[in-house]
């Protein structure tokens, strides 16, 4: 049972360190031919917005090009968080259909905060 323990006290440690590490990920991304350019980190936070000046005149545009730059961003995120977490996870956590790693993490900065 200690053994077991163990075990578990190591993973958490592993994951813990690589939740640290997802933080610094970042995906940029852009709409309207680069008109648009967002960058969201691994928490799936949107940390930084560029908007061509050529456009700031056109406001439903702009919110359009900044929504869908967003969701695409959120979506490459998404993407790239599951690829580190299948190489990082491997040998701690099994593949299980179905299993979403994003909620774990919405999960795991809730208890942080």
């Amino acid at each position: 049972m200690m053994k077991m323990m163990g075990k578990f006290k190591e993973a958490q440690e592993k994951m813990k360190k690589i939740k640290e590490e997802l933080d610094t990920i970042e995906v940029s991304s852009d709409s309207g031919a680069g008109l648009v350019k967002v960058v969201v980190n691994g928490k799936k936070e949107l940390i930084s917005v560029e908007i061509d000046e050529s456009i700031l005149s056109e406001k439903d545009m702009v919110q359009d090009l900044v929504v869908a730059a967003s969701n695409k961003a959120l979506k490459e995120i998404d993407i790239k968080i599951k690829e580190y977490m299948k190489e990082k996870t491997g040998d701690i956590i099994p593949n299980i259909p179905g299993f979403d790693m994003g909620n774990l993490f919405k999960w795991l900065n809730q208890k942080r905060e």
